[in-house]
């Protein structure tokens, strides 16, 4: 047998073994392709939750990237807050893992001795991480150069971005809710949600009826008047507060009953101009640090000719995924945005982030062709994006250098730690589920979707989008969604 003869023979088996192997996979392919359709089909036709529905479904295979099951996967729909998948692998892809925000302090003026002569810059670069004690530890920096009395005036300065607050299509009457705040360059949060551009609100029951709540703030600001109307009343009484910003002002309005002996209630409000009330904070802590301001608190441009005292640097965007996708945060999805446009097209809007995010899309493989984007958040109703598209999406994710931070951040099923579980912390908690799907969740007005990944019985993934609309109930729409996924766990 020569060697020409043993190298084609080998060539012939190693073709032949791929052939089989092959028909197999197809086989084994067309098997659970025909399993999923089986239990899947009969549950759009016959549960009366999905009447007059609008159901969008693609599954794809995490390995091959092939679509195991599609009903409707090419029809787009409106995707919720499963839009934010597009805006994080975009931002990771732009602006990377490492990425962070600056917030700068800068002068005009000279220190003479203790002295500061000229005016204080505070530049906001689009942080919405900036606590309270942020603010602290940069006013500390600045009392530890020698400054305690500053000759001149106080001023933020939030031009990098453009001032448009909101996002085209966010409704009026979501303005004072945590989730449509206004999205400034210069902002802050009130704890570690990172909920930027709102405050808490802590109330609780006064100790007899027909006493007001006890209200108090965090953190604490006098850009913010309350306006007290409820009262407390007997523990028979129903608790009903109704709390309200009115329209352009920071004065927030409370009526309503709470009864005795009700737990603390927290509720977050978003601000008027939040710039005021990142100010406000700043001035507070160099009042701490024993900095005196001779002159006034106001909004400006720091000039070009001005000197960094000092800067704040916020945590990587490796970290913020995990506030922003776990918590569903729309106010760092339209930072994100406008991040983009300012790094790529040097212009902080939602024009400009929007083209990045559609270019950057399209670089990565998606058709943006069958996208129509208003947001980076999903909390526009005009949103347009197909189950197919955001499959595909989560398979080319897959190779991408910043896969771990992008699936890390999702939503974990049935895991009670907020930071791991987010919005799914309270859904699949059946063993068969529970710890098993990564998916981001999404919720507006007739609206649900999920979508994400899922590891099955056989040890395989699934990839999975599922986009509702056109309910009489978006609540109930999860558990279709959590039927549907537990169908493709048990594969």
């Amino acid at each position: 047998m020569t060697k020409n003869f043993k190298a084609s023979l080998f060539i012939c088996m190693l073709f032949v073994f791929a052939l089989v192997s092959s028909i197999h996979e197809d086989k084994s392919a067309s098997a659970t392709n025909n399993k999923i359709s089986d239990q899947i089909d009969p549950l759009l036709k016959h549960d009366p939750l999905l009447q007059g529905t609008l159901v969008g479904i693609s599954i794809r295979s995490a390995s091959s990237g092939e679509i195991l099951y599609n009903h409707l996967g090419d029809v787009r729909l409106r995707p919720a807050s499963n839009l934010k998948l597009l805006t994080a692998a975009a931002a990771l892809s732009v602006l990377g893992e490492d990425y962070s925000f600056q917030t700068e302090v800068l002068t005009d003026g000279r220190q003479i001795g203790n002295n500061l002569k000229g005016d204080l810059y505070l530049k906001g670069k689009g942080d919405p991480t900036l606590l309270a004690a942020d603010f602290k530890r940069i006013a500390e920096k600045i009392r530890k150069k020698g400054i305690t009395t500053i000759f001149g005036n106080l001023i933020g300065d939030d031009s990098w971005y453009d001032d448009v607050r909101y996002s085209a299509d966010l409704t009026w009457d979501d303005e004072d809710e945590y989730y449509g705040a206004q999205v400034s360059a210069l902002t802050a949060s009130p704890n570690e949600d990172y909920d930027a551009g709102t405050v808490i609100l802590k109330i609780s029951p006064g100790r007899l009826a027909g006493q007001k709540p006890k209200v108090t703030l965090q953190p604490q600001t006098d850009k913010v008047k309350i306006i007290n109307n409820a009262k407390t009343v007997t523990a028979e009484e129903k608790k009903k507060i109704n709390i309200e910003r009115l329209h352009g002002t920071n004065i927030i309005e409370m009526n309503g009953t709470i009864p005795k002996e009700t737990a603390k209630i927290r509720k977050w409000v978003a601000l008027w101009e939040p710039s005021h009330y990142a100010l406000d904070l700043f001035k507070q802590a160099l009042h701490q640090q024993g900095i005196h301001l001779i002159g006034k608190q106001k909004m400006g441009i720091t000039p070009k000719q001005a000197k960094r005292i000092t800067v704040h640097q916020s945590i990587p965007l490796a970290k913020l995924m995990i506030p922003f996708m776990k918590l569903s945060n729309n106010g760092h999805a339209e930072t994100l945005v406008k991040e983009m446009g300012k790094t790529v097209k040097h212009e902080g809007s939602w024009e400009k982030g929007l083209e990045v995010l559609n270019t950057t899309l399209d670089r990565l493989g998606l058709d943006t062709n069958q996208l129509l984007l208003r947001d980076g958040s999903g909390i526009s109703h005009i949103n347009s994006v197909s189950a197919d598209q955001i499959t595909k999406l989560l398979y080319i994710a897959q190779g991408e250098k910043w896969f771990s931070t992008f699936t890390h951040s999702l939503p974990v099923g049935g895991k009670s730690d907020r930071m791991v579980g987010g919005t799914l912390r309270n859904r699949f908690k059946n063993p068969l589920v529970k710890g098993k799907v990564r998916a981001k969740t999404g919720s507006l007005a007739t609206v649900s979707s999920l979508s994400g990944y899922v590891d099955t019985k056989s040890g395989k993934t699934l990839i999975f989008s599922i986009i509702l609309n056109q309910l009489m109930d978006e609540d109930k729409g999860k558990d279709i969604e959590d039927k549907l996924v537990e169908i493709l766990a048990a594969q």
